[in-house]
């Protein structure tokens, strides 16, 4: 495919005509299963980028975060937002600077400032955030592979496991210590299985903190319920397409801990991938990789010699560099 012949196309008039868009686009970039090599002929093209603001949102009052169309799967973010994520090490977006040179569609000076200056977001926060993303999901997609086999024990130990998982990115987010909230199965009182249960210690968490945290264990609880709900056959080919990228992250995590950048398309591991995505490997093979990959990259986390967290005066310096070079 011609990506930048794509981009000429009516469907993408809107990059040209959004006021936010046109002349202050400063990256776009082929994102998702094009970007990682594992795409097949049922691939979207999903488009991804960020655009310099307007001087009244970055003087004035007027806001500006990001431009999502639905219709072409685009999502172009404010400079100053996905400066904001990359320094968070959010996955989905400090991946759009390891894509390969030929997958950039557009990059004037301050896009190539930004890639060319990717190391400054790279610290140890990839280990929560990588495998925040990747093994929370991967529990829900064990659990509803397993809801028809595993008795309800098993399915709560699933959710267990994915509940402390997420409490380690919570560490980071919020500065709590390793067991200040932590998930564990008790008997309960009835003799009747297993429940869920939850040890909290903490002091002083601000209340907006600990909202968003109770927050975000509730959706994930939601989120099981929802898979219990819906149509195996018809998730089936979804489902596995998940396990494939899940698997991915994990590798892509443990290469940032390990000092070797971002790396977005996974050449080495394409057979690997591809054969999860099209259902060639077992769904038991793919949770023992997990386990396998969650291990080492506990480990890259610990020997790794990146910082802990990346130097917010160096990524703010060079965000008012970028705002310069773009004439503001």
């Amino acid at each position: 495919m011609d990506y930048k012949t794509a981009l000429t196309t009516p469907e993408y008039d809107f990059l040209r005509t959004n006021p936010h868009l046109g002349e202050r686009i400063c990256y776009l970039t082929v994102s998702g299963s094009r970007a990682y090599g594992t795409d097949n002929a049922d691939s979207d093209l999903d488009i991804r980028g960020f655009a310099v603001e307007r001087p009244e949102e970055i003087f004035g009052t007027k806001v500006f975060e990001q431009v999502d169309d639905k219709d072409t799967d685009t999502v172009i973010y404010s400079l100053k937002k996905f400066v904001h994520l990359c320094a968070q090490c959010n996955p989905n977006v400090i991946e759009m600077l390891g894509t390969k040179p030929d997958h950039v569609l557009v990059a004037n000076d301050v896009g190539r400032l930004i890639r060319d200056n990717v190391d400054l977001f790279l610290s140890k926060r990839a280990y929560y955030t990588f495998t925040g993303y990747a093994t929370a999901q991967l529990r829900r997609l064990e659990n509803t592979l397993a809801r028809d086999q595993y008795p309800e024990d098993e399915k709560l130990e699933h959710i267990r496991r994915s509940l402390n998982q997420m409490m380690l990115t919570c560490q980071e987010e919020y500065r709590l210590h390793e067991g200040d909230i932590c998930f564990d199965l008790r008997d309960r009182a009835d003799g009747e299985g297993k429940e869920l249960r939850t040890s909290v210690h903490i002091d002083a968490v601000p209340l907006d903190k600990f909202l968003a945290m109770n927050n975000g264990i509730g959706t994930m609880l939601r989120n099981y319920g929802k898979l219990n709900t819906r149509n195996h056959k018809k998730d089936e080919k979804h489902l596995r397409k998940h396990a494939m990228h899940l698997i991915r992250l994990l590798l892509t995590g443990l290469d940032v801990l390990e000092g070797r950048g971002i790396c977005t398309f996974r050449e080495t591991e394409q057979p690997l991938l591809r054969a999860i995505r099209a259902g060639d490997v077992p769904i038991s093979e793919v949770f023992r990789l997990t386990d396998e990959y969650e291990k080492k990259i506990r480990t890259a986390f610990e020997q790794s010699k990146l910082p802990d967290r990346p130097d917010d005066d160096a990524i703010d310096a060079l965000l008012v560099k970028c705002y310069r070079v773009a004439g503001l």
